[in-house]
């Protein structure tokens, strides 16, 4: 059965009762831009061509709606608008103040958080909002007291000597990246992992899956000042009451990354303690993914921590994005409708049915299933890394990303694993026999892949594959077009 969407065959659903007005929309944009630059116009097309005509399976991906497209090619993105509403850096933002209001008010009734903060421009951004804000309630405060200075202006450099040194020896407890946490977590690499002095919990190493008592032990010996919860490959729920206790056993604020499972959470099919917002002190995510906006971040927030969030400008971002942020308030609106719970119960539903397809079929999956929108394939069961099982579903028409499990033997870059996602097929309206046959369709190719020499890259796809599985991809794709009516 064909999913409500946005983009997808099936009605009623915003946006494709007018396709005609959105195709004569894009077709004038198209021959605007082709006017001055042809290869942008050129090059815009055929990445609606080749998203029509693969099949799409990155979690992180999705469709947005023709109307949130729409309203990022405005005229807002030409207003710089520092600061919040009513508090602005720049004269005549009144217009920007209407637009990060509604955004703000849906987030707030969409996900039943007391504070929304919309300006983040990705989710990376969402995320060093939210720390600092952490950081500046949470440490910056009693050190103003402890110097006793009602405010920061009152401070000697001796003072701001010793606060640099606080904030900067912070302590960060998050999920590890091989387990199926995300750069943000605090990651070396990352910012987050210069940021703070951190520590990381994983998975049982046989079950693959969230060890409650290992983090609380891990959180009691490291005693963070935030424990981050959330994943971008991690294929189960989390209990956030049970992150929430471990937090406030050790004094530590718990912040949620939730940027994967949004959609999951706006469409209700997370409740009671896999809802992360009634329990996190911070919620981050993006709008994007499951959620199905435009890119961009959000953080919520619990009241007491919305003051120091609202200073994201300019304690981490510059001016925010008007027409983004526009895109992002049509999104929520159409997360508020009673058709997007439908679709994210899909999400669900269709993750369950390609995770079974492939247990069916022989294939090894980290944690055993799924109870989310992920579904994590481990390769080396076809004797592949994670990027030879990558390109040669690529040359198949089968959109994935490579991604790390757990203890995983070939590294962050060449991985041994696929991650799977339903949202974007989902939108485009497969339901679970489709995501069935996508199963025997993967498998067909990472069966029939070898590796070439010792290269952990190189790989061989059987002559005749690659033409198989596109045809057959090709009938589904037809069965369930994109932007349907939608003509450049």
């Amino acid at each position: 059965m064909a999913a409500d969407s946005t983009v997808t065959s099936s009605a009623p659903a915003p946006g494709t009762e007018c396709a005609d007005t959105a195709s004569t929309a894009y077709r004038a944009a198209l021959q605007v831009i082709e006017s001055v630059e042809p290869r942008i116009a050129a090059a815009t097309r055929k990445e609606l061509a080749d998203q029509r005509d693969s099949l799409k399976l990155i979690a992180s991906e999705n469709y947005a709606s023709p109307a949130v497209l729409l309203t990022m090619g405005s005229w807002l993105s030409d207003k710089y608008a520092e600061g919040t509403v009513g508090h602005r850096f720049y004269a005549g933002c009144q217009n920007v103040d209407t637009v990060e209001s509604v955004a703000a008010e849906h987030a707030r009734e969409l996900f039943g958080a007391p504070y929304a903060y919309v300006q983040p421009h990705s989710g990376i951004d969402a995320n060093l909002v939210a720390y600092w804000a952490i950081l500046a309630s949470r440490v910056e405060a009693p050190s103003l007291a402890e110097a006793g200075a009602r405010h920061v202006n009152d401070l000697s450099e001796k003072d701001w000597e010793e606060l640099r040194h606080k904030l900067g020896n912070q302590r960060l407890l998050g999920m590890s990246l091989d387990a199926g946490g995300h750069l943000t977590h605090g990651f070396r690499p990352n910012i987050s992992g210069k940021m703070f002095s951190q520590h990381s919990y994983g998975t049982d190493p046989d079950s693959g899956l969230l060890d409650y008592d290992a983090v609380a032990a891990a959180a009691r010996e490291f005693k963070p000042l935030i424990l981050v919860a959330g994943y971008s490959a991690y294929p189960r729920r989390i209990n956030f009451a049970t992150m929430r206790e471990i937090a406030d056993e050790v004094g530590a604020t718990l912040m949620v990354d939730m940027a994967h499972f949004a959609g999951l959470v706006a469409g209700k099919v997370f409740t009671g303690n896999d809802d992360p917002v009634p329990h996190a002190h911070v919620t981050t995510t993006t709008t994007h993914k499951s959620l199905r906006g435009p890119r961009g971040g959000l953080v919520l927030a619990q009241q007491e921590y919305a003051d120091a969030v609202d200073k994201g400008c300019p304690m981490v971002l510059g001016g925010p994005l008007p027409h983004v942020m526009a895109a992002k308030a049509v999104a929520l609106a159409e997360a508020r409708q009673p058709a997007f719970r439908v679709y994210a119960q899909r999400i669900a539903e269709n993750a369950k049915a390609l995770a079974d397809g492939f247990l069916r079929r022989g294939a090894r999956l980290v944690t055993g299933g799924t109870d989310n929108h992920i579904v994590l394939l481990d390769v080396t069961s076809f004797g592949l890394t994670g990027r030879q099982a990558e390109s040669a579903l690529l040359e198949a028409g089968v959109v994935t990303n490579r991604n790390s499990i757990p203890a995983d033997p070939n590294g962050a870059w060449y991985t041994s694993g696929i991650r799977f996602g339903t949202p974007a097929l989902t939108t485009r309206g497969f339901g679970v026999a489709e995501f069935d046959r996508v199963a025997e369709l993967v498998v067909d190719v990472l069966t029939n892949t070898q590796p070439e020499g010792s290269s952990k890259a190189r790989y061989r796809l059987a002559d005749g594959t690659a033409e198989r599985v596109r045809a057959a991809a090709a009938e589904l794709l037809a069965a369930n077009p994109l932007y349907p009516g939608l003509a450049l």
